[in-house]
């Protein structure tokens, strides 16, 4: 396997970064957002059971803020319970839109990686092909032959791809 990856030269490692850095971060998602971890269990049952015993205290508002993302909503609507509706839905929803900032962390970077690695992909494969079509470039010392070959069609092809997928990435 390591073989593979040398012959490929250059190009592969910061593909190969790239997709550490995507598993990494598909990995951690898996574990954030767990649905235990996310929405435990009877949450809402125990809130209401706990909220119809004895109010909603600091302490209570407080453990149920750290429990989880769903616990950090109910605090929100507990705390404004002595409020008017419109009070508590605005507070609800400013939470929520926080907790939904939270949950989707890093997804714009595992997009964004998604996005430039066949670009990267791209590249290394056209500088392969310049790397073989550099390999029977005429050789010696005669400027003119290295000059046509240099601006030859399908070198010309070859430079202005590659510099467009390092442009794009």
């Amino acid at each position: 396997m390591f073989s593979i990856i040398q012959a490929a030269g250059w190009p592969i490692w910061p593909l190969l970064f790239a997709s550490i850095i995507a598993v990494a971060l598909i990995i951690e998602r898996l574990v954030a957002l767990r649905r235990t971890k996310v929405v435990p269990a009877g949450l809402l049952q125990r809130t209401i059971a706990e909220y119809r015993q004895g109010g909603a205290s600091d302490a209570m508002i407080a453990r149920l803020e750290a429990q989880s993302p769903l616990g950090r909503v109910l605090a929100a609507g507990l705390r404004n319970v002595g409020s008017s509706r419109e009070i508590m839905k605005e507070a609800i929803e400013e939470t929520g839109s926080v907790v939904s900032h939270d949950l989707q962390r890093y997804l714009t970077t595992l997009g964004t990686i998604a996005s430039i690695s066949p670009l990267m992909g791209l590249f290394g494969t056209v500088v392969g092909m310049i790397e073989i079509f550099g390999a029977q470039a005429p050789t010696g010392t005669n400027p003119l032959q290295l000059e046509s070959w240099l601006f030859s069609p399908m070198a010309l092809s070859f430079f202005t791809t590659s510099f467009f997928t390092i442009t794009i990435s």
